[in-house]
């Protein structure tokens, strides 16, 4: 498909912006005012991690629905007394609290280095700890720009239409992530992300009972895995019951979620369909035969979402404490 002219010149503008953004962020950010940062924050993940590994998807998906949200400014730890920040939104009750533990926990272990009280935003904090869940499941590291400060704004209502739901289409996954300068491949391998993923029940139980089609259930649906899946969530379940994301090896961070999707094993249709739409397929099978190119893939996903509305300088604060403005 050609990009036709009249598209070009806000293009171009929309990049010069994001550039301006993300210049302004750079590996050795904290050099001089908190130079063991990373290491820092890395002991404090690990401890937490030890305890539970539900630390892993919880702060790694925090941090794709913070940065999906007004841009990666920690404004989704923000706490509202009357219910109403970003964190209140029905998208986002269910991230887990150990996501947000973690970051806590992080913090207090930076602030508690004299030199570097109050001088690490909350926002690079999550940005670091994400990085770390992920090796710390196996998954690649990478080095993690920094500079971000943390945002002023949180509201229930700005999560509206931002974050992708477990029904989407391609078309709808792509426009989404597009929007943040994000590409089919990066959307894909970040979708890779469900490796050490859960979900509970509500979300797909649709694709299980009453899907449109004659036996009411999803036809792209492995039947072995629809068999499993109704043993882990019968019919008038709880719905908070949660169920792996990758049913075959969801303690490691790999590859294998994309096999799944060979098999008719992605849990969401946002999962499975980007392995029955012919676009997407081609990637999912690459990213299935070659850990390293998914691997390669998503570090530069990574770090394109770490760059989405981002915050510096005056344009946002360093929070003393993470769930509340200064």
């Amino acid at each position: 498909m050609q990009i036709q002219d009249f598209h070009f010149l806000p293009f171009f503008l929309l990049l010069l912006l994001s550039t301006g953004c993300f210049a302004k962020l750079h590996h050795n950010y904290y050099h001089n005012s908190c130079p063991n940062v990373e290491s820092i924050v890395r002991a404090a993940v690990k401890q937490k991690f030890e305890q539970t590994f539900v630390t892993a998807p919880a702060t790694l998906r925090l941090f794709f629905h913070d940065c999906f949200v007004r841009g990666c400014d920690a404004s989704v730890l923000l706490h509202s007394n009357n219910h109403t920040s970003e964190k209140d939104n029905a998208e986002n009750l269910s991230l887990a609290g150990d996501g947000f533990d973690t970051v806590i926990k992080a913090k207090a272990a930076v602030d508690s280095v004299p030199e570097c009280k109050n001088k690490v935003s909350c926002a690079d904090i999550l940005a670091l700890a994400t990085r770390d869940v992920v090796a710390l499941t196996g998954g690649p590291s990478y080095a993690v720009e920094l500079g971000r400060r943390d945002g002023r704004i949180s509201t229930r209502k700005s999560v509206r239409h931002h974050l992708p739901l477990p029904d989407f289409g391609l078309d709808q996954l792509n426009a989404m992530f597009a929007r943040h300068g994000l590409s089919q491949t990066d959307m894909i391998a970040l979708s890779g992300a469900h490796t050490i993923g859960f979900s509970h029940c509500k979300h797909f139980s649709k694709r299980l009972y009453s899907f449109h089609s004659k036996n009411r259930i999803d036809p792209t649906f492995n039947p072995r895995y629809v068999d499993e899946l109704k043993r882990e969530c019968p019919r008038n379940v709880d719905q908070r019951i949660a169920v792996d994301m990758d049913s075959r090896s969801s303690l490691t961070f790999d590859n294998v979620y994309f096999k799944n999707l060979q098999m008719g094993k992605g849990l969401f249709t946002s999962d499975q369909v980007l392995f029955t739409d012919r676009r997407s397929r081609e990637t999912v099978n690459l990213f299935a035969s070659n850990n390293s190119a998914f691997e390669e893939a998503f570090v530069v996903a990574m770090k394109k979402l770490g760059r989405v509305g981002v915050k510096t300088r005056n344009q946002g604060e360093i929070r003393i404490d993470c769930s509340s403005l200064n």
